[in-house]
């Protein structure tokens, strides 16, 4: 099973490195990227110090995480609202289809969400009769591709604006050569009758705010407000890292999340939902649920040195900077979360045998940590997941095998210079031209070593 995983993504991989249309389309997305995000990190007045203070309230909450859930919790319920706790995926899928069978719920609305992604709810719906459509512009192009989102953020980032207009006109009839407006308008038609008539609204949740038991959700196009409002249920699917202490923290973790994911000094829209309406409102749904998803994050928890992974505020900025993300793209990785941070969160929660390849898919150049606004070192949980799967015995056998002849000649020099360049050449030659020399000439190992050249010269002196 692992075998075939990491197999299938150096497949994907191979593929997606060399795809000059793909390379192209994700170049031109990222450099629009670059662009916006550098003139929205100057509206800082001190950026390092605003990383530094998110990253020590990140660190506060995960070392007292069992403080705030509960606290979230009591004031949720004391505005009215359910807080349902889920294990792994199938639990939280088995509580949803609950509420929504309980009630006679026949379509959902979703809004965009990693966490429903993570826990499959679209397919699982639809295996239960249940119609469940996306309404985020993005989300809504890749399910009607089939396929999961490419990119944390932007999920349809791998197309180009060719590739939408012909979808569209596919499915809808809109004209080949339709503006990216005409198509944003042809959406807009066909979602918003939609939202009058879903039974239930799904979201996720950006931060779960513990003092007030409210979630925070921020977006650009106006959809998650219909999703949450319109329906006469509202289900929030919330990974259980997302806890902040304090409304008062969204001063700073709004900004930190628009300037890193769009370069936007805040998102366009911004809503705090604290429960479902009260006897005096006349907006909202009668019913809200939160639903606190574990499904493995408190086995990165327990990594002393690796739950930083749980500082992640799901910005995107570390794989609009990764030269392995920008070359592979999203659905190479085959994991909810992609990119630097996927490949650090991925074997916690998915089992580090399966996934521990991520890991390696790294050029550990340290970009990725350097751009994180809330200061994870993710190069280094890298390394670390990569001997935590040595420890655990976890690598092939083969593999095991060859770093231990390649340790014990790397040990003495005499057995480094045992074999001679031509030896040496010729097992670049035979054993490792198809895994390095396949796009690239061998390097050509000299007849003698330094070593040997030096202690040579040292006798003729």
């Amino acid at each position: 099973m692992s075998m075939k995983i990491a197999e299938e993504f150096l497949v994907k991989a191979d593929e997606k490195a060399f795809d000059l249309d793909h390379r192209q389309i994700i170049n031109h997305n990222i450099g629009k990227y670059n662009v916006a995000v550098e003139r929205g990190l100057s509206k800082f007045e001190n950026l390092e110090n605003s990383k530094k203070k998110a990253h020590v309230i990140k660190w506060r909450v995960m070392e007292n995480l069992d403080k705030y859930l509960p606290e979230f919790e009591a004031n949720f319920t004391r505005n009215g609202g359910k807080v349902i706790w889920a294990n792994d995926a199938e639990e939280a899928q088995k509580e949803i289809l609950n509420i929504i069978q309980k009630n006679g719920g026949k379509t959902v609305i979703k809004s965009k969400s990693m966490t429903t992604e993570e826990i499959h709810i679209n397919d699982f719906l639809g295996k239960h009769g249940i119609e469940s459509l996306e309404s985020d512009l993005g989300e809504y192009i890749v399910q009607l591709l089939g396929q999961p989102p490419y990119h944390i953020v932007t999920p349809a980032m791998h197309l180009s604006k060719n590739d939408i207009a012909k979808l569209f006109h596919e499915h809808f009839g809109t004209p080949l050569d339709a503006t990216p407006e005409q198509l944003t308008q042809k959406a807009r038609e066909l979602l918003r009758d939609k939202y009058l008539k879903a039974d239930i609204g799904i979201s996720g949740g950006n931060f779960l705010i513990a003092d007030t038991g409210s979630i925070a959700l921020t977006e650009n196009e106006g959809n998650a407000r219909l999703c949450t409002t319109f329906p006469k249920i509202h289900i929030a699917i919330v990974g259980i890292e997302k806890v902040i202490p304090s409304m008062a923290d969204l001063d700073l973790f709004w900004p930190l999340l628009a300037s890193h994911g769009t370069g936007q000094n805040l998102t366009v829209y911004n809503t705090i939902l604290s429960g479902p309406r009260k006897a005096e409102e006349t907006d909202g749904p009668e019913e809200m649920y939160v639903i606190l998803l574990d499904n493995g994050r408190t086995n990165l928890l327990a990594q002393k040195d690796q739950r930083q992974g749980l500082y992640c505020i799901r910005c995107g900025a570390c794989l609009n900077a990764c030269p392995v993300y920008k070359n592979i793209g999203g659905h190479t990785y085959n994991t909810t979360y992609s990119g630097p941070i996927g490949s650090i969160i991925t074997p916690h929660l998915k089992g580090m045998k399966e996934f521990k390849h991520l890991s390696y898919a790294s050029s550990l150049c340290g970009k990725c940590s350097e751009v994180c606004p809330v200061k994870i070192d993710i190069h280094k949980m890298l390394l670390l997941n990569r001997k935590d799967a040595v420890a655990e015995h976890d690598n092939s056998k083969a593999e095991d095998l060859g770093w231990k002849i390649w340790k014990t000649g790397m040990l003495k020099r005499s057995r480094m210079d045992m074999f001679g360049g031509k030896i040496k050449n010729f097992f670049l030659r035979v054993l490792f031209k198809k895994i390095w020399g396949k796009y690239r000439s061998m390097p050509e190992v000299a007849p003698k070593s330094f070593s040997q050249l030096h202690q040579e010269r040292k006798k003729d002196i």
